[in-house]
C-alpha cells in the first residue's frame, strides 16, 4: 500500500505524539484528505484518568483530531478498546479482532488520500501480546511501519539493540518497513545514535532519524499539577498554563534560594514560609531574575492574612497552589505527575513540529510512503510555501502595535522560525511589562525597539512628511505630530527603505492603516489603483477574493486593474490565477448598468493582458463549479476553475467574505494591499496570532517582489491612460 503508515513502539512513552503531530503536519502540505486511525485505545474509564478532559477520551485522538481539524469524529478513528481485546483473546477469536480493525481502517482509507495509524500505548499487562498484536494489525492493514525507539536514560548500544529486536522481528512477520526514529535522545549522544542507526541499516533504504530530548516537552502545567495533586489554586487561575520546567525545593534562607532559581521553576515550601513566598514573588516580578512557573505551598497551611493581601493587590500573581501533603511527599508526588500533549497546549505543540522537521528528513519520508500528491495547491501545503519563501531572504518588517499581546505572541513565533526580521515601535518598559506579565518566549535581544519620541530619526522623518505634504497643508508642527503616532512613523520607515515592509491593524482601524500608505508610500508607477486581495483558505484549497477592504464601487477600468493585479497577486504566491469577474448573471443572460460594468471590464482585462485566462461577468458557482459552468456558461475555457475571484463592488466583497469565512470557518488572510510601491498591510482588530504571522510572512514576500523589481524592474503592462 502507498496511502498509509504505521508507528509502532515496543514500550510505552515513546513519544508518538511527537510523531504522529509531526507526520500528520507534513501529509497535510499535499492533501486535505489525511485520517488519523488507532487500532487499539484503552477502554473507557468511569471517572477521568489523571490528565484526561473525559471518561474514555484517547488523547491522541483529541489532539491529532482538534489540533488539525480533520473530518472524522471519535469513534472513526480507533477499532476496538483494549477490554474487547481482551474477551476476544480469551475467547481465542483474535482473527475477529482484526476484522473489525481492517473494517473501521477501511473506511478511513476509502475517504482519505492518506492515513497514520498509531500502534497501542502498552499500559496494559501483556507487553509481548501486545507487540504481536502491532504486527498482526500492521500486516493485515497493508501499512509500511516506521518503527519508534525510546532513547531516554540509555546507552547507545542498549536503544541500538532494542530497535534492533522490533526491525527483526517485523521482518519475520514480512512486515515492510518505512523507516526507524528513536526518540527522546541525550543531546550529547545524538550523533553517535545516528553514527549506530546507519552502521546497522544504512543499505536498508530506511529514513533513519534521531530526535533529542526536549525538557520542556514532558514538563507539566501548572494545571497539571493542580489537577492530579488535587492541589487548591490560590491565586493565579488564569495563569495555571505556565509550564514548570524545574522543581525547587525552598527549604533554605531565601538569600540562598534565590542562587538556585532557574527559568519556569516550581518552588515548593511550607505554606507558613512567608519570607520565602514573598521573596519569591518579588524574584518573579524583578527583571534580574527569570520567570517562575508558580509556587506549590505544602503541610496545608496557608499564607497569613498581610500577605494574603499583598498577592491580592496584584495586577498577575503567580499561579500559587495548596496542598495538604508534608513537603517531601509532595516533592515525590510531583515526579509522578502526568504531562500529556493537548489540543490546547500550542506551545508544545510547535515544539513537536519543529523537533520533527528539523530532525527527521520529510522527503525521505514522503518518498517512502510514495503518496499521489494532489494537483490542487491545498491550504497546508501553500502555508507552508509561504514560510520556506519568507525564510528564505527574511526581510525586515515593523510592527508599530508593540504592546498587544497577540502581536507579541506572534513576534515570538516569527524570530523562532527565523521569517523575518522585526521592529516593535513603542517604549520598551512598556514592551517588557507585558512580555513578562504573560510569559511569551521573546528575546528583545533579538529585534529592534524605537520609541518614535526619542528616535534619532524623528526630525528626518518630521521634514520628509512636511516635504511630502505640504501642498496639502502640512506645517512642520504638524509632521511632527503624525511621526509621533506609530503607524505614520512605521509607514516613514518603509518609505526611507529603513523597513521592507510594515503591518498593522490589530488594534486600529483599516482606514488608519492604509491612509498613510496611500499619502506617503504610494502606488507603483503604472498602477491607477492601489486595491486589496484577501487569501482564503478554503478547505481543500486557497481562493484569492478582491477587492473587499479599499475601492467601494470600481468602474469598468478600475475593476479591470483589480483583476489583473489580484491575478499577479495569485502568481507571487504559487496560486495559478485563473480570474472570474462576477455579476449576477453569467455571459449574455441579463442586460443591466452592473453587468455592462463587470462585461466592460473583463474586455479590457483580457486586452491588457491577453496572457491571463479571465472569464466573466460570471456568478459565483459558475467560476467554481464545472458543472454549473456547463450549464450557465457553456463553451468557456476558464468556467468552474477560477481561483482569483474579482468581485464588483465593496459592498458584494465584503459581505461575501465574511459570509464564507464564519459560515464555513475558513481562514481568511488580508485584507492584502497590492500596487504600493513598498508592502504595507492591514490587521483585522479580531486578529488571531496565526493571522498576525501569515500576514507578516505575506508582508516580506511582497517585500522580496518589491526588491526584485527594483533591481530589475520588469517591463509594464499598458494602463488605462496608455490604451
Amino acid at each position: 500500500m502507498g496511502n498509509s503508515l504505521y508507528i509502532s513502539t515496543i514500550e510505552a512513552g515513546s513519544g508518538k505524539a511527537l510523531v504522529a503531530l509531526g507526520i500528520i503536519n507534513l501529509f497535510l502540505r499535499k492533501t486535505t484528505k489525511v485520517n488519523f486511525f488507532k487500532p487499539v485505545i484503552q477502554s473507557a474509564h468511569p471517572s477521568p484518568a489523571p490528565g484526561k478532559s473525559s471518561p474514555g477520551q484517547d488523547e491522541d485522538i483529541a489532539l491529532i483530531l482538534q489540533h488539525f481539524g480533520l473530518q472524522q469524529t471519535d469513534e472513526e478513528s480507533f477499532g476496538l478498546r483494549s477490554h474487547q481485546i481482551n474477551n476476544l483473546r480469551g475467547r481465542h477469536q483474535i482473527d475477529q479482532a482484526i476484522a473489525g480493525i481492517l473494517d473501521k481502517f477501511k473506511v478511513l482509507e476509502h475517504r482519505g488520500d492518506f492515513v497514520l495509524c498509531e500502534g497501542s500505548d502498552y499500559l496494559d499487562e501483556g507487553t509481548a501480546f501486545e507487540f504481536n498484536l502491532n504486527q498482526e494489525i500492521a500486516k493485515n492493514l497493508g501499512c509500511p511501519i516506521l518503527v519508534l525507539g525510546n532513547a531516554d536514560h540509555r546507552s547507545v548500544d542498549e536503544s541500538i539493540r532494542l530497535v534492533q529486536i522490533a526491525v527483526d522481528a517485523y521482518r519475520k512477520h514480512h512486515c515492510q518497513i518505512a523507516g526507524i526514529v528513536l526518540n527522546k535522545a541525550a543531546p550529547e549522544q545524538v550523533d553517535r545514535l545516528k553514527t549506530a542507526l546507519e552502521a546497522c541499516y544504512g543499505e536498508a533504504d530506511y529514513v533513519l532519524a534521531v530526535i533529542p530530548y526536549d525538557r520542556r516537552l514532558l514538563s507539566p502545567r501548572m494545571r497539571d499539577i493542580a489537577q492530579q495533586l488535587q492541589a487548591e489554586v490560590l491565586y493565579g487561575h488564569e495563569l495555571l498554563g505556565h509550564l514548570a520546567t524545574n522543581v525547587l525545593v525552598a527549604a533554605m534562607q531565601m538569600q540562598h534560594a534565590l542562587t538556585w532559581l532557574r527559568e519556569d521553576s516550581l518552588i515548593i515550601t511550607p505554606g507558613d514560609r512567608g519570607d520565602m513566598i514573598v521573596g519569591v514573588l518579588q524574584a518573579h516580578l524583578s527583571i534580574n531574575y527569570p520567570n517562575l512557573a508558580g509556587m506549590l505551598l505544602s503541610t496545608g497551611l496557608k499564607p497569613e492574612p498581610a500577605i494574603a493581601k499583598l498577592f491580592e493587590g496584584l495586577p498577575a500573581p503567580l499561579p500559587i497552589l495548596s496542598v495538604k501533603t508534608d513537603t517531601y511527599t509532595t516533592a515525590s508526588q510531583i515526579q509522578a505527575v502526568h504531562s500529556s500533549l493537548n489540543p490546547e497546549d500550542h506551545e508544545k505543540i510547535d515544539l513537536s513540529l519543529r523537533a520533527f522537521e528539523q530532525h527527521v528528513d520529510l522527503a525521505r519520508l514522503e518518498e517512502q510512503v510514495s503518496l499521489v500528491q494532489q494537483p490542487e495547491l491545498t491550504p497546508q501545503l501553500f502555508t507552508y510555501q509561504l514560510m520556506q519563501q519568507a525564510k528564505a531572504d527574511p526581510r525586515h518588517i515593523v510592527l508599530p502595535e508593540s504592546t498587544d499581546l497577540r502581536i507579541l505572541k506572534a513576534a515570538a513565533v516569527l524570530r523562532s522560525r527565523k521569517l523575518a526580521t522585526l521592529t516593535l515601535l513603542g517604549k520598551r518598559e512598556d514592551i517588557e511589562r507585558v512580555i513578562k506579565r504573560h510569559s511569551i518566549q521573546l528575546d528583545l535581544e533579538d529585534l529592534t525597539i524605537v520609541n518614535p519620541s526619542e528616535s534619532p530619526h524623528l526630525d528626518d522623518y518630521a521634514h520628509t512628511f512636511y516635504r511630502l505634504r505640504k501642498h496639502k497643508g502640512a506645517t512642520l508642527d504638524i509632521a511632527y505630530d503624525y511621526m509621533l503616532d506609530a503607524t505614520y512613523y512605521g509607514t516613514m520607515m518603509v518609505y526611507r527603505g529603513d523597513a521592507d515592509g510594515m503591518v498593522s491593524g490589530a488594534a486600529h482601524t483599516t482606514q488608519h492603516t492604509i491612509r498613510p500608505a496611500l499619502q506617503l508610500i504610494k502606488a507603483k508607477p503604472g498602477v491607477a489603483l492601489v486595491s486589496s486581495v484577501f487569501l482564503m483558505y478554503l478547505g481543500e484549497h486557497v481562493r484569492v477574493y478582491g477587492d473587499c477592504a479599499v475601492n467601494a464601487n470600481p468602474d469598468a477600468a478600475q475593476l479591470a486593474d483589480i483583476a489583473i493585479a489580484s491575478a499577479d497577486t495569485a502568481q507571487a504566491f504559487g496560486i495559478e490565477p485563473r480570474v472570474a469577474l462576477l455579476s449576477y448573471s453569467s455571459g449574455d443572460s441579463a442586460q443591466g448598468e452592473d453587468v455592462e460594468k463587470v462585461r466592460q471590464a473583463t474586455h479590457l482585462a483580457r486586452q491588457r493582458r491577453p496572457d491571463l485566462p479571465i472569464e466573466g461577468p460570471i456568478q459565483y458557482d459558475a467560476a467554481v463549479d464545472p458543472e454549473v459552468a456547463a450549464h450557465k456558461f457553456p463553451g468557456t475555457a476558464g468556467g468552474g476553475q477560477a481561483t482569483v475571484l474579482v468581485f464588483p463592488d465593496l459592498n458584494t466583497g465584503n459581505n461575501t467574505y465574511k459570509a464564507v469565512q464564519r459560515e464555513t470557518g475558513a481562514i481568511a488572510i488580508g485584507p492584502i494591499l497590492q500596487g504600493l510601491k513598498k508592502p504595507v498591510n492591514d490587521l483585522s482588530r479580531g486578529c488571531t496570532v496565526n493571522d498576525i504571522v501569515n500576514t507578516v510572512v505575506i508582508t516580506a514576500i511582497q517585500a522580496q517582489a518589491a526588491r526584485e523589481a527594483a533591481v530589475s524592474p520588469p517591463p509594464t503592462a499598458p494602463g488605462p491612460a496608455d490604451q
